[in-house]
């Protein structure tokens, strides 16, 4: 990996007085996913909270106490977040769509599975360093799984991927908003039928 990822972004800044100029680190103006879901939801209790949309907060890795208490949590989007790994993604049942689009992941997949993430209907991977069809197998767990988007990832440029993902993953419907025969299909995250 480049060494400057893990190295903080400076940039200067003309203070209002004068020219002079002064230097703040980018990344602190960034909030972290603790403060940000502290902001999204002051008034409410967690067991109340349905979305959180933590997009580019900071965190290469998650510590597991950020969800605690996030019992009804059904939607979840941790975008450009910079998360390496999925060690220690919390346990959320009610989970039906999952956004990790953009980070810098590249396999441990098998931890969502190992996350009881039993309503799970949608994931969105794309722009993350997965590489390899076997990073993909222990999302067959997943039983609710229906559409799963991995553009822009290295693996779906590999031969017969299609094919592949969809025999290790027997119940999705749609892969990169496509069907099993390459028919364009649509955004269905509701599986209520009435």
């Amino acid at each position: 990996d480049d060494i400057r990822e893990s190295q903080p972004s400076w940039t200067s800044a003309t203070n209002a007085v004068g020219t002079q100029p002064q230097f703040l680190r980018l990344d602190s103006l960034m909030s972290s996913l603790s403060e940000e879901i502290a902001r999204q939801t002051a008034s409410k209790k967690p067991a109340e909270v349905k979305e959180l949309v933590l997009d580019k907060c900071t965190a290469a890795k998650l510590d597991g106490g950020e969800f605690d208490g996030y019992t009804s949590l059904e939607f979840l989007s941790l975008n450009s977040v910079g998360l390496t790994s999925l060690d220690n993604f919390p346990s959320l049942m009610r989970l039906k769509r999952l956004e990790l689009n953009d980070n810098k992941i590249s396999g441990g997949l098998e931890v969502l599975q190992n996350s009881s993430l039993i309503s799970l209907s949608v994931l969105s991977l794309s722009g993350n360093r997965i590489k390899a069809l076997e990073d993909l197998a222990a999302l067959g767990g997943l039983p609710s799984l229906k559409q799963l988007d991995l553009e822009m990832c290295d693996v779906a440029q590999l031969a017969d991927y299609r094919e592949k993902v969809f025999e290790m993953i027997p119940q999705l419907k749609l892969l990169d908003n496509a069907d099993a025969n390459g028919e364009e299909g649509e955004d269905d995250d509701d599986d209520d039928d009435d």
